[in-house]
């Protein structure tokens, strides 16, 4: 049987270095969620207005989280803003920040288009009865843009969940940060540990994020 190098698990607390490891990615991703969602409601809610400087706003803040890689923007508000600022953010912090700014741009646009995937005659029927604007998105529109938008907004918490190993770019010590403490630690003794170790945190990351995607499947086929 060819050695995983799984036994590097079992040295010491390996294995609760790496769970931590994990939680510290949950916490970053959970607390940006937290965060992301109810500022990406606002988001995309201010994207379906008529206004035209609103409308070029928001259509400038998404193209610029389309176009620049979340690794830069955490370059630039880690250290960066210490350069500039003098500000001393720590790594969780700055990870909260652009991932908080890049997830209320995704929900966002999410936000918009299931807004705007509701058909013009409802909002006529609205104002037919009577309803006023107010009403209309209470009891017409946002019941049906939450009922398109929880299984997009499930997709995106595991893409968030996924995006987190950025951050041991600027020292967090998150699950792959202590993966590669581990494997460097133990090079000599156990060669073959890279493989049993990234084996390990491929299926902690599976087992975070299988269930919320086949959440959002399940809800998806549910209320085609």
């Amino acid at each position: 049987m060819p050695d995983l190098g799984l036994e590097v698990l079992l040295k010491g607390k390996n294995l609760a270095r790496i769970l931590a490891g994990l939680g510290v990615a949950l916490r970053i991703s959970l607390i940006s969620l937290a965060v992301s969602i109810p500022a990406g409601i606002l988001v995309g809610i201010l994207m379906t207005r008529r206004n035209v400087v609103i409308k070029a706003v928001t259509r400038c803040y998404l193209e610029i989280v389309r176009i620049m890689p979340q690794m830069v923007l955490l370059f630039l508000v880690y250290f960066g803003t210490t350069r500039v600022f003098g500000w001393n953010l720590s790594g969780e912090l700055s990870a909260v920040i652009v991932f908080s700014f890049w997830g209320a741009a995704e929900m966002g646009d999410l936000v918009r288009g299931a807004v705007t995937s509701i058909p013009a005659h409802q909002y006529e029927s609205a104002a037919a009865l009577g309803l006023t604007g107010i009403q209309t998105y209470r009891y017409i529109i946002l019941p049906q843009t939450v009922r398109r938008l929880i299984p997009l907004s499930i997709n995106l918490i595991t893409r968030m969940i996924k995006t987190t190993s950025l951050v041991l770019m600027i020292g967090v010590v998150e699950i792959l940060k202590v993966a590669q403490q581990i494997i460097e630690a133990n090079r000599m003794s156990s060669p073959n540990a890279a493989f049993g170790v990234y084996l390990t945190v491929f299926l902690l990351y599976f087992a975070a994020c299988w269930p919320i995607s086949m959440l959002a499947g399940y809800l998806e086929k549910r209320w085609r």
